[in-house]
């Protein structure tokens, strides 16, 4: 699997997060570098979601509200500040997806869908019959079975990032992972 270092931190990286985010707790108008910092991918993650740009900035916007209203509850886990931020934008979309009526998407156009079915390193492209046939596989699987394929596959996260993010164990992240990509590849390969 590809590793994408906006999602992979050392140790060090995130004791200095953490650093940022207690000088925060003290005092909101030290949150800006962990604004600056999340703000694309939260607001990526809620258009993936929606493909509904305004919907999506209006999402954005509350997750860093209730981010920064609730920081003094924030507790450190070993993930970096943006799994926590995750799980609040997870709930926004859903309760945006709820009140609203709209269809869950799956903006899977920049995917690579072969390392979803193969995960012994052979990505050999999908032709487009293929990504069409994926495309409807992955549209049968339950709401939190295609979050926890988006997470990852398709933003390269790790388990333990999964798990806080879904409030999961991390070991029961990966079976669920496992048994998302069986039922995935029985479907798609009907």
């Amino acid at each position: 699997m590809k590793e994408n270092s906006i999602y992979h931190h050392t140790e060090n990286q995130l004791l200095e997060e953490l650093d940022v985010i207690k000088l925060a707790q003290k005092n909101p108008a030290d949150f800006e570098p962990l604004y600056n910092k999340y703000f694309e991918q939260i607001y990526r993650y809620c258009y993936q979601r929606l493909d509904n740009e305004d919907v999506a900035k209006d999402i954005t916007s509350s997750v860093f509200y209730k981010a920064i209203t609730n920081l003094k509850k924030y507790k450190y886990k070993g993930v970096p500040f943006g799994s926590w931020l995750f799980r609040i934008a997870m709930s926004e979309v859903y309760q945006a997806l709820k009140d609203k009526s709209n269809e869950r998407t799956l903006n899977i156009s920049t995917i690579d869908f072969k390392e979803i079915l193969d995960q012994n390193g052979n990505n050999e492209a999908l032709d487009e019959a293929e990504k069409l046939k994926l495309k409807r596989a992955l549209k049968t699987l339950k709401k939190e079975e295609v979050e926890l394929i988006q997470l990852r596959f398709f933003e390269n996260r790790s388990f333990k990032e999964i798990a806080e993010i879904l409030d999961l164990k991390e070991n029961n992240a990966k079976v669920k992972a496992h048994r998302i990509l069986g039922k995935l590849k029985k479907i798609y390969l009907r």
